[in-house]
């Protein structure tokens, strides 16, 4: 909302509000549906919930004000400078490390994958050429299982199945996520360039030559984590002062 205040009181420069497909809910495996600009929103969890208000705030924006503002949703990115605690960059460090490959439930959680530089190319055409007030889909027509993931970067470093290890699954976690990205083709004319088959390597590639930068950020992110305890552990005692606002 900040961002579109400040448009509108700025010569309602034009914006691209980057969401997310989560906010269309799940998808059953192996149904043939895939999420288009007309689906309906029914987040799962809070992240895409808070999405999809953003989303709703960007339309009443533009109908209320005229901020030209578009929304995106698109589907996982990968590639280079990705966040480390990511599925795919998270398992090419445990590969690395020759660590066992934590998996959530069955593994059969599905996502649609985009190589980042073509998630960029599309924001790009969007500001440049997308119309404000509509929404675009961005995906690589790319599905694969989160086991699927794991079995290719374990056999791109010559590691054996049985260091995939399933762990009990995450709350709220959608079943499979696809994209029907047909709209910003045939009015813009973006299409995924990479495919996932040469990207991957890539993307496994640059993380192997850039392992200063994941010690980098797990080390930015263990100091952020301590600081933050170091403050709750100070604010609590003044917190629990009250009788009335003690907790079991």
């Amino acid at each position: 909302q900040t961002l579109l205040d400040a448009a509108r009181r700025h010569n309602l420069f034009k914006m691209v509000n980057i969401s997310t497909d989560e906010v269309y809910g799940s998808l059953k495996l192996g149904e043939p549906r895939l999420f288009t600009e007309a689906t309906a929103f029914e987040p799962n969890v809070p992240y895409a919930a808070a999405k999809a208000g953003g989303d709703l705030l960007c339309r009443a924006y533009y109908n209320t004000f005229g901020v030209p503002v578009i929304v995106s949703h698109c589907s996982n990115n990968y590639g280079p400078y990705q966040f480390p605690e990511k599925l795919i960059p998270f398992l090419i460090t445990k590969a690395i490390n020759k660590e066992p490959f934590p998996i959530y439930g069955d593994g059969q959680n599905v996502r649609d994958w985009l190589y980042v530089l073509d998630h960029v190319k599309a924001i790009d055409l969007m500001l440049h050429k997308g119309v404000p007030g509509e929404v675009y889909n961005i995906g690589g027509n790319n599905e694969k299982s989160n086991l699927e993931i794991a079995k290719l970067i374990l056999s791109y470093f010559g590691l054996p199945e049985s260091m995939i290890k399933f762990v009990p699954d995450r709350p709220g976690h959608d079943r499979r996520y696809a994209i029907d990205a047909t709209k910003i083709t045939q009015d813009l004319g973006w299409y995924p360039e990479h495919q996932f088959e040469q990207a991957l390597p890539k993307t496994i590639e640059w993380y192997l030559q850039n392992q200063e930068w994941i010690k980098n950020i797990h080390t930015k992110n263990a100091n952020i984590n301590e600081h933050i305890k170091m403050e709750q552990a100070q604010t609590a005692p003044l917190q629990n002062t009250n009788p009335k606002l003690a907790t079991n």
